[in-house]
Order: structure tokens, then sequence, then C-alpha cells
């Protein structure tokens, strides 16, 4: 077959004009195109936000396991219609179109995991073998299908395969804190006890060393023990970033009414947009990693309450995150060993 569009505009099936991501459906037939990689899969990483909300409607890992099936089936590929997000995957390259650019010199039999959504990348799925709903991760036979723009990384030897799936996952969150935070800043992290937050507070502390100051909201028992255990964050509060007055009075007591430069939302649940517009100064900033963030509710929630902070929307991609985030990961041993504790 000949080469086609970069994008992977001719792998959507409908609606017609529209690119992968935004593809209600997507072929993930065979044979590849010139311009493709043909992977087999045998893990899903579900993006925290989709994990969560499966597992809060159907009310079972295997109901979870179900639901991906039938999204699978019906789309030909892993995007989920509540939160609109997917995660990525592992698996092996099993065939190299001709036409690939191939800047990376990758190679028939290497492992990689696919640093963009599994809601755009051509996804077919043989059977399910298992499930970790505490690593969010499916276990399945199958194939998928990548595109010459789509970012990839190979698994690092010196890590565990699911410990470097879980990394790579959340990469884009830790390569972004070390370009926003700035030295003397005051960061406020929403969520700091998961996966993306701990990499997000280690690359904060990086940037504050001795300076500025590191506030940790967390509601969970578990995250804010291993909060405390690491010692990134000179506050840990145990607040419900859904109650927005409630957060704003909190981080106003503990910032002694300044606020926060920098706020980082990696929360897994809906409705904590507001408590991070209103932790910020009105010239501060907020970055949106959590792909449950409403962006409808964050521009018209921050204009009702007359807020200029700038707000950003989280994008997954940046140069070199999948090298930056490992590299977070590898530079404290206390947080190499908890993490190869929880996903390895």
């Amino acid at each position: 077959m000949s080469s086609s569009c970069i994008y992977g505009s001719h792998r959507v099936l409908s609606p017609t004009g529209s690119l992968p991501q935004g593809a209600w459906k997507l072929d993930a037939s065979l044979p590849i195109r010139h311009n493709e990689i043909l992977l087999t899969v045998d893990t899903l990483n579900i993006d925290s936000a989709s994990f969560h909300q499966m597992m809060q409607q159907g009310g079972s890992a295997e109901a979870v396991c179900q639901t991906v099936l039938d999204t699978v089936a019906e789309r030909g590929k892993q995007h989920n219609p509540v939160t609109g997000s997917g995660g990525m995957l592992l698996g092996t390259i099993a065939e190299i179109g001709k036409d690939w650019p191939n800047p990376q010199n990758l190679q028939i039999g290497d492992r990689i995991a696919t640093l963009v959504s599994l809601s755009l990348t051509p996804l077919f799925i043989q059977k399910i073998i298992g499930v970790r709903a505490d690593r969010d991760q499916i276990q399945v036979e199958g194939h998928a299908i990548l595109f010459a723009t789509s970012n990839l990384a190979h698994i690092p030897e010196d890590l565990p395969e699911s410990l470097s799936l879980a990394v790579l996952d959340v990469a884009g969150a830790p390569a972004q804190m070390l370009r926003l935070a700035k030295p003397g800043s005051t960061v406020v992290i929403v969520g700091a006890g998961g996966k993306s937050g701990l990499l997000s507070c280690a690359a904060a502390r990086s940037v504050l060393g001795k300076s500025g100051r590191l506030i940790g909201i967390e509601p969970g028992a578990k995250g804010r023990q291993r909060l405390e255990e690491l010692g990134y964050c000179d506050e840990v509060l145990n607040l419900d970033a859904t109650n927005a007055l409630l957060v704003q009075k909190t981080i106003q007591e503990v910032t002694s009414g300044k606020m926060a430069d920098l706020v980082v939302n990696v929360a897994n649940v809906e409705n904590t947009e507001m408590s991070c517009v209103m932790s910020t100064h009105n010239k501060g900033m907020v970055y949106f990693f959590s792909m449950a963030t409403s962006f409808t509710k964050v521009a018209l929630g921050a204009e009702g309450i007359s807020s200029d902070a700038t707000l950003l929307i989280g994008n997954g991609y940046s140069p070199n995150n999948a090298d930056i985030a490992l590299d977070v990961l590898r530079s404290d041993p206390r947080l190499k060993a908890m993490f190869t504790e929880l996903y390895a």
C-alpha cells in the first residue's frame, strides 16, 4: 500500500475530515501502510482519570476490562467517551514501513512505549489476559498501529518494564514542571500523592532547592504518607480539591495571603478546576495536566471570579520528555525505590 497522511487521517472511518484523536472510529486493520509501524501489544496503561471513571461506573476491575474491550471493538481505539482520554501502551515492534522516517533507529523486536494517547492510536484487542487495577494497567494480546508523527520511547534496560510504563505515562508532567517552576516561587500541586504528582514534586523541588515553597494537596492517606516520607513538600494538606472555597481559604492561610505563583493540577477526579484557579494570585499560572479537567469550567470559572491568571492546557508532549521523566525518577533513590515497590 502507498504512503499516507503522516497524521493518520487515512485511518479515520468516521467522521470524514477528522484527525484520529477527534474521530469516532478508526481503522485498525492490516496490513500497515508504508509510513506506519505495527506493534504487538501486551500492556495498556489506561490514564488515571479514565480508569478511575470506569471503576466508579462498573464497580470492578473485570467491568473495566469489559468496557475497554467493548470500546476498542466499537471504535478501533481506546477512547473513553466520558473522560475523552485514553492512556498509552507497551509493545514490541513487529513491522516497520519502508517510508517510516525512523530518527530513533528503531528495529523489529524493540520494546517500546507509546507517548501518544490511546485515543488516537488504531488498536485491536484479541483478548485480555489480566488486569492490575493498582497500576491502571491491563495485559492484552493485540496489535496497534503508529503514524509517522507518533511519539514513542525505547523501554530502558535499567528499569522494570511496568515501572517504566508507569513513569512514561505521565512523562509530560515532570518535564513541564521543570519548565514552569521558578526558584523562589510558591508552587501548589493538586493530587500530589499519585505517580504524576510525586514526579512533579521531585521536579519542582529540584528547581526550588531551598528557596520558595512547595505545597502538596492530597486527600488520600497513602498519598500523604508517601509525600511525608519523601519530604519534597514544605506543606502537605489533607484537602478535598472539589471544595474550592476550602482550598482557597487554606492556601490563603498557609501563604499569608500571597497565594501561589504556580498551581499544577494532576488530580484524577472531576471538579477540581476552581480550587486551582482560586489558589493562585491574579498574575499567577495554573497548569492543568489532569485529563479529568473541564476546560469550559476553567475558562468560565476564571472569568466569573475575575481572575487574570494564565491558564495552561496540559500537553503530554515536550521535547525529550521521556528521558526527562526517567531522569527525575533516577535522581532520587528514595523515589525510585518507592516507584519500584508500587509499579514494578
